[in-house]
């Protein structure tokens, strides 16, 4: 690599670096913030908290690169071109493909390193995702009570208790149980705790009592230093964790087990998804040439772009609307699975067949700003 492609690649790799990194902080910021139900009424601790919102970094990723890439791209080259660099180029002899091949070659790297995101990283961090969130879902400690309500996690089952402690002890803890053969029972007792017991979850409580009304009428009382309290009609042990679309690996969405009933139903689904694991990092291949359209595709200004940066940022915008809505409609029509490849590769044609029709300024202006608009006033 020359001199002088090294450096139009130094200009774009810092931007696009921090580009991403900034957006990705603001997606991050708001998912986290919509995950802040895990410890709000799940009770789950901060580790559980920064564990799920670290696994959503990987879509997080893929869906801020190519705006990133844009973004950057527009910044970097729209600076290269205002102060006469990249005329510089031309005026030195360097062709049109010359001039833009470190920026195409930066995307398609770009588009690589996304692409290794959809296939490999994107699908294991969302199985470890959606196990978490099983995990969650189905943590008795957290689904049983809530603090100072009244609450019925199963038919026949009340439970109150005061407050949970630190430790995850349920404080002044209350049940109250219908049982099948019509008898009641009431506990109560200072605290309690969620355990296991050859495999199944049970309650330990303490220091407490237990009051009994048989169907007869007897009124049985006792008290008790530690009584194990069975949950197990509250633990659906047969339940599995579902994995979705975005959680399969590409040979499980383009090949899917027809003998299960849910894959069979969604196979479209799944083969919507399969495309667009492939097919979106081409949208950073398209985002790079248009924001080399929208800044070499037309004759040089010494006063910026911003029209031109403009239009082009909202076809941008309109080009990814597009995608998602490509990918949508192929839920119901697998042939419009096409448009998910036609899209980005048809917007990228578009854009440098823009960049190589526009007219090449091989002429320097040595003059300030300020000259030029004292020229273009007089004129």
């Amino acid at each position: 690599m020359r001199l002088i492609d090294r450096y139009l690649l130094r200009q774009l790799m810092g931007p696009v670096a921090l580009a991403t990194a900034a957006l990705t902080a603001v997606a991050l910021l708001s998912q986290s913030l919509a995950g802040l139900d895990l410890i709000v009424n799940q009770r789950q601790s901060a580790l559980v908290f920064l564990k799920v919102t670290v696994l959503y970094l990987p879509q997080l990723i893929n869906l801020v690169l190519p705006i990133a890439v844009f973004v950057a791209a527009l910044v970097s080259l729209n600076r290269l071109h205002t102060e006469q660099e990249i005329v510089v180029c031309f005026a030195g002899g360097m062709s049109r493909w010359r001039v833009i091949s470190p920026a195409m070659r930066l995307a398609c790297t770009v588009a690589f390193m996304a692409l290794v995101l959809n296939l490999f990283v994107q699908p294991a961090a969302f199985r470890a995702l959606r196990e978490e969130l099983f995990e969650v879902r189905t943590d008795l400690a957290a689904t049983l009570v809530r603090e100072g309500e009244f609450t019925t996690p199963a038919p026949g089952l009340t439970v109150y208790a005061q407050s949970v402690d630190k430790s995850g002890d349920l404080v002044n803890l209350f049940i109250h149980q219908v049982k099948p053969d019509g008898s009641d029972s009431t506990y109560s007792a200072e605290r309690g705790h969620v355990a296991h017991s050859q495999g199944k979850p049970v309650l330990i409580l303490q220091n407490g009592s237990n009051q009994e009304l048989s169907k007869s009428g007897v009124l049985n009382f006792l008290t008790f230093n530690s009584y194990t309290f069975d949950l197990g009609p509250m633990s659906n042990s047969d339940e599995l964790v579902h994995y979705k679309p975005s959680d399969r690996y590409l040979h499980e969405l383009f090949f899917p087990d027809l003998q299960q009933d849910w894959e069979r139903r969604n196979r479209r689904e799944l083969l919507a998804e399969g495309h667009a694991r492939l097919a979106s990092p081409l949208y950073n291949i398209a985002f790079m040439a248009m924001a080399l359209a929208a800044i070499i595709g037309g004759g040089f200004s010494r006063l910026g772009y911003g029209r031109r940066i403009a239009t082009v940022a909202a076809l941008a915008a309109l080009v990814r609307l597009i995608g998602f809505q490509a990918q949508a409609a192929a839920n119901d029509s697998v042939w419009l699975n096409t448009l998910q490849y036609v899209v980005p590769l048809g917007a990228t044609w578009i854009a440098l067949a823009q960049v190589f029709r526009g007219r090449v300024s091989r002429r320097i202006d040595i003059r300030r700003p300020r000259q030029v608009r004292a020229a273009g006033a007089g004129a």
